[in-house]
């Protein structure tokens, strides 16, 4: 929740790739009637290249500044809903600026996230076994999502209508305007 008289985003969704942070983002932006907005387009736009890109061509840690940058100015001036890329919340100035937002982490097991993410075409921290990398992404980030998160809702087996419908449902519970 922001505080009173501050902007920010109804809802900041966190999660792994495949989590279905942009597909379930944008259905509760549309309930909610707010625009959404996601942390990797807003880096994408400003560096006028795509992240895989930034990756290859100037590196991690410059698309992290960028995405740090990013995020910050969308938890300050963006009022819908903004989905976060999946290591956007390593940062802990990231995190600190999170504690004042409702958050919500969409949690998705191994298999869920493999299935979805496919082959991992245009995601640069998928290079080598996907599996693999997905599970240790997720044993590494799951405990920093959930530590960030106000509301946690599980995306195993789900359409992302469900998901979104939940989403919702834990925002009014939590006292946010919807």
């Amino acid at each position: 929740m922001t505080a009173p008289g501050a902007q920010g985003p109804r809802a900041v969704l966190v999660g792994t790739m495949g989590a279905g942070k942009t597909t379930v983002g944008r259905i509760v932006a549309e309930r909610l009637g707010v625009a959404f907005a996601d942390s990797d387009a807003i880096v994408e736009e400003r560096a006028g290249k795509v992240v895989q890109d930034i990756f290859v061509e100037d590196g991690e840690a410059a698309f992290r500044e960028l995405e740090r940058e990013a995020v910050a100015w969308a938890l300050a001036h963006h009022d819908g809903v903004l989905s976060l890329g999946g290591g956007a919340v390593l940062d802990p100035a990231t995190r600190a600026l999170l504690a004042a937002h409702p958050v919500v982490f969409l949690r998705v097991g191994l298999a869920d996230a493999v299935k979805r993410v496919g082959l991992g075409t245009g995601r640069p921290l998928l290079l080598g076994n996907v599996r693999s990398r997905v599970k240790q992404l997720l044993d590494e980030r799951t405990p920093v999502y959930e530590g960030v998160a106000r509301i946690t809702v599980e995306t195993d087996g789900r359409g992302p209508a469900e998901v979104a419908a939940e989403i919702v449902t834990a925002i009014a519970s939590q006292g946010e305007p919807t």
